[in-house]
């Protein structure tokens, strides 16, 4: 592998070391987006690299760094917003327990029954209608359970 000016590695010709009995891979895969890591080092290259007799406009330095800190509050911005999705999406889920839903089940034919618990386990809560496991999303419709 090689480094570049900024410590930037390169790929290897060759992921896979093959020396040895044992196959390893590669300790790392490149990663295709900027964070504030790799901001900071472009920054801090550039600065270092900088003529002397002509140092680097401070309107720029300014500007580059105001970039830095729009990225890092649009990142920590996507953050909340996926969860706060996650938390309505348990909040609907919790408030279907025990009303009539109905779905499509997996033949294609409509299916009602009672809401009975709600799983939170994966990315998506999963209602137990009926004895089966269904995807809060592939819920079309709620009506109260009629007593």
């Amino acid at each position: 592998m090689t480094t570049d000016p900024i410590g930037i590695v390169a790929p290897a010709s060759s992921p896979v070391s093959t020396t040895g009995i044992y196959t390893t891979g590669a300790a790392r895969s490149p990663s295709q987006s900027m964070d504030s890591e790799v901001f900071m080092k472009l920054l801090v290259t550039q600065l270092r690299n900088q003529d002397p007799s002509a140092p680097m406009d401070s309107n720029a330095m300014i500007a580059q760094t105001t970039q830095l800190s729009m990225m890092e509050k649009m990142t920590q911005l996507s953050t909340t917003s996926t969860e706060d999705f996650s938390l309505q999406m348990r909040i609907a889920a919790a408030n279907i327990v025990g009303k009539q839903v109905t779905y499509t089940g997996k033949d294609g034919a409509t299916v009602t029954g009672i809401a009975k618990s709600v799983s939170f386990a994966g990315s998506v809560p999963q209602v137990s209608v009926g004895g089966v496991d269904v995807a809060l999303d592939l819920i079309s419709g709620i009506t109260t359970a009629s007593a």
